[in-house]
């Protein structure tokens, strides 16, 4: 297989749920069969962590007995630090996954899996983050299976070590046969999350822990909810510019007449 893909692709791959986790485990051997991986994750699970970097203290880099490196720090610090030195070369690809659980709709806001490969796709190198619909791992060989074929494909099209894209990819929790075609979809939407839990500390303290996602608000064809339902794996191109276009018009005016000497006599 390897003979097919000259020169050999160089991915990264990266998680939220940390270096011993099952869907990494599993991405790893079914890409490391069609490129030259090397694996930079957390060194404990770091679910909702986005794209946070620990700026304040000390990271440290450990290598595992199967030679996966792992950070005590972030999903986006593993990957800031592969691509800045760690690696000591720019691979062609970065991947991350694969998630033990949904990333779609606002979840993608949030999601540690997301925030790392977002990093790769800072650093002008294409991005995937996978994620598996159910948690508990259950078909997680055939999620890793079809995200192998997804970097097969891209590759073979050259998208891979091209410009940069970032694509968020929901993988359904089934047979590898029976998972349907990929389906590209924009982000559904959330409603509120659910009320915070309150419990008291064995000290009489209140301890809160955040209540769970909400559930799905906007579902509707098109939406990443409504193909994964369907038995599709959701694939979104994601962006990061969060500017809102369509309001710079309203919002340009509404600034120049704040800034109006008539505005600002008002105010005094």
């Amino acid at each position: 297989m390897r003979a097919c893909l000259c020169p050999i692709m160089k991915i990264l791959i990266s998680n939220d749920d940390g270096y011993q986790a099952p869907g990494i485990v599993a991405l790893h051997a079914a890409l490391q069969a069609i490129a030259d991986v090397e694996v930079v994750a957390p060194e404990h699970n770091n679910s909702a962590k986005s794209n946070a970097l620990t700026l304040h203290a000390p990271l440290y880099v450990q290598r595992a007995a199967n030679g996966f490196r792992y950070v005590n720090g972030t999903p986006a610090d593993c990957v800031h630090i592969a691509l800045t030195g760690l690696l000591g070369y720019r691979p062609d690809l970065v991947v991350s996954g694969i998630n033990n659980g949904a990333n779609m709709g606002d979840d993608t806001i949030y999601s540690g899996t997301v925030g790392a490969a977002m990093e790769g796709y800072l650093f002008g190198i294409p991005a995937i983050a996978f994620s598996q619909v159910d948690k508990g791992w259950g078909e997680v060989e055939a999620a890793a299976r079809k995200a192998r074929e997804m970097v097969e494909q891209m590759q073979r099209h050259s998208l891979i070590g091209a410009a940069p894209w970032l694509l968020n990819v929901n993988i359904p929790s089934l047979p590898f046969d029976a998972l349907r075609p990929l389906r590209l979809c924009r982000l559904g939407r959330r409603h509120a999350a659910e009320r915070v839990i309150e419990q008291q500390s064995p000290r009489g303290e209140v301890m809160y822990w955040i209540g769970g996602a909400g559930a799905a608000k906007d579902d509707a064809e098109g939406t990443d909810f409504h193909a994964t339902v369907q038995g599709h794996v959701s694939v979104t191109p994601l962006k990061v510019d969060l500017t809102d276009h369509e309001g710079l018009g309203y919002w340009g005016q509404t600034v120049q007449r704040m800034a109006s000497p008539a505005s600002q006599g008002e105010a005094d």
